[in-house]
């Protein structure tokens, strides 16, 4: 067995080694080109990170971490890690009924890919991806819009009477979290990207349930376009990107109204994204989120996404997905059961 405070050490070493050099690296940089003379993203890329979407209340304005702070984080994300890991006794007794789950929740580490570590963007180990406003937080929600989800959420199917009533994750429609939009953010496993490039279009393939994002390069959509997009909203939205310099610059809107953002609606959204490679092994994924009719300001995030030098394998949720089966045929068991005792 590795001595854990000996892999610490040298996980320190090689962490505080590479913070100095990365700086000189990210400005020296040269970004790979396609055939075609555009920046080429073309990776599987990993998005994990323990950063949160938005930055605890009591960091306030406190955009990132120093050294210090960051290790000791680090080091109890660790530590937790490592008790969770510890082997069970085959010995032990049956968990009491009323008993909660372990920490690491109903999946073990086996199937979990949670980030242990706080990546850099522009030199910054960040206390939150949103950075605007500064305090790190979504803005203020508009007056009558929590009424308008509670309004949309009572006027749904019942969750047994048939598919429609299951959120979408289990109907195998989108991911089991955003992994793919609208803003995407990182999950408890397969948050692996694949970017895959054409001319005149860029592909994000989410490796969580089977999202593809297909992006048109285009400086605007035309009427027709706009129109049609409009009237076919899709699960991930209608993308058209543009180059500026080495960035790629997505705006998408249009997303079906079955969707949300983090539960809100998205009838009105328009999320704007930028892509660009910091280094070979490094993406910086920005986001910014405007919707006048929900939130009283825009704001924006940033992510780093990691290369992963790995391949993306289909993530078959439909040809699998006997609980939908096994959920619905339940309920019109107890249906029967109760006309039978009620004698219907």
């Amino acid at each position: 067995m590795t001595n854990r405070s000996t892999t610490k050490s040298v996980y320190l070493c090689s962490l505080i080694s590479g913070l100095i050099a990365m700086p000189a690296l990210a400005q020296d940089y040269e970004v790979p080109r396609t055939e075609w003379g555009v920046p080429d993203l073309q990776a599987v890329w990993k998005h994990t990170s323990i950063i949160p979407f938005e930055r605890p209340r009591e960091l306030g304005e406190k955009r990132f971490y120093t050294e210090e702070e960051a290790l000791e984080i680090e080091r109890a994300e660790q530590e937790r890690f490592d008790e969770d890991n510890e082997p069970l006794d085959p010995n032990r007794p049956p968990p009491e009924v009323a008993e909660s789950l372990p920490p690491i929740g109903n999946y073990d580490l086996f199937w979990r890919e949670d980030a242990q570590f706080i990546p850099t963007i522009n030199g910054e180990m960040r206390t939150s991806a949103i950075v605007d406003p500064p305090n790190g937080r979504m803005p203020e929600i508009m007056p009558g819009v929590m009424d308008k989800v509670r309004e949309r959420r009572a006027n749904l199917p019942g969750r047994n009477d048939g598919p429609e009533g299951r959120g979408l994750p289990e109907r195998c429609l989108v991911g089991f979290g955003p992994t793919a939009g609208p803003v995407m953010m990182p999950v408890i496993y397969n948050s692996n990207l694949q970017f895959v490039q054409s001319p005149g279009y860029v592909t994000i393939v989410a490796e969580m349930v089977h999202d593809a994002r297909i992006i048109k390069i285009t400086d605007r959509r035309n009427s027709a376009a706009e129109a049609a997009a409009e009237a076919h909203e899709k699960w991930m939205g209608d993308s058209i990107g543009h180059w500026e310099g080495d960035t790629l610059v997505v705006e998408t809107k249009y997303f079906n109204d079955w969707h949300t953002l983090r539960g809100l609606p998205v009838d009105n959204l328009t999320v704007t994204e930028t892509f660009r490679r910091e280094t070979d092994n490094k993406l910086i994924y920005g986001f910014r989120v405007s919707d006048p009719s929900v939130f009283a300001s825009d704001f924006y995030g940033e992510y780093p996404l990691s290369r992963l030098d790995e391949n993306l394998y289909e993530y078959a949720c439909h040809e699998g997905n006997y609980g939908m089966i096994g959920i619905l045929a339940g309920a019109r068991e107890l249906e029967r059961q109760s006309a039978e005792e009620s004698g219907q």
